[in-house]
């Protein structure tokens, strides 16, 4: 008898090792001006939508994924910005307030993330990196699960990817523990995946 989990664990791995070729290859080939004004505008709909939420958590670039920094830099000077928080390698994620130009320290999972100091927070609506996604708001994340388990305790919380185009697949693998988005924001367009925005 196959292994299901495992199955599906060495599928989405597979994935995952394709869509960062993928998107390591698309971000190089970008031209200095398309890389610019990428993510430096929220869609006006999307945009609409946050005005509601008091807090809103972000997330530090790593390598080839998008910065959606700037694009949430008016959020930041209301003090209505999060980012993720690990204050171990097996302790799971939350969120604490920043503002630009404060200091980030390199976590356990070598991300940048706020200081142990700052203020914890509780982001209503959270803009989550992507491996890959599909239409139906499946996602594919680093693999740790942080943000799955994240979503799970806070269900109220807004969920929208932030990936490029070519990180998009046909049909994500599921497991039970995978949370869908509400929606995923690429340089080209914002999708909705379901009725919350």
């Amino acid at each position: 008898m196959t292994d299901l989990c495992a199955s599906l664990s060495e599928q989405k791995q597979k994935l995952r090792e394709r869509l960062r070729f993928r998107r390591r290859h698309f971000v190089a080939s970008l031209d200095r001006m398309a890389g610019l004004v990428a993510f430096r505008t929220l869609p006006a709909s999307l945009a609409a939508s946050l005005t509601d939420h008091a807090v809103v958590g972000a997330y530090v670039a790593h390598g080839d994924e998008p910065d959606v920094l700037t694009m949430l830099a008016h959020l930041a000077a209301k003090d209505a910005l999060a980012l993720p928080h690990h204050a171990g390698r097996v302790a799971e994620m939350g969120f604490r307030r920043w503002r630009p130009g404060e200091s980030l320290v390199t976590g356990p999972w070598r991300t940048q993330q706020p200081d142990d100091g700052a203020p914890l927070a509780e982001p209503h609506a959270i803009f989550c990196p992507l491996v890959g996604f599909d239409r139906r708001g499946g996602r594919i994340g680093q693999g740790g699960g942080h943000y799955d388990r994240y979503f799970a305790a806070h269900p109220y919380a807004l969920r929208i990817g932030i990936g490029w185009s070519v990180q998009e697949i046909d049909d994500c693998p599921r497991e039970s523990t995978d949370i869908a988005l509400d929606a995923i924001l690429t340089e080209q367009e914002l999708i909705l995946c379901g009725d919350r925005l």
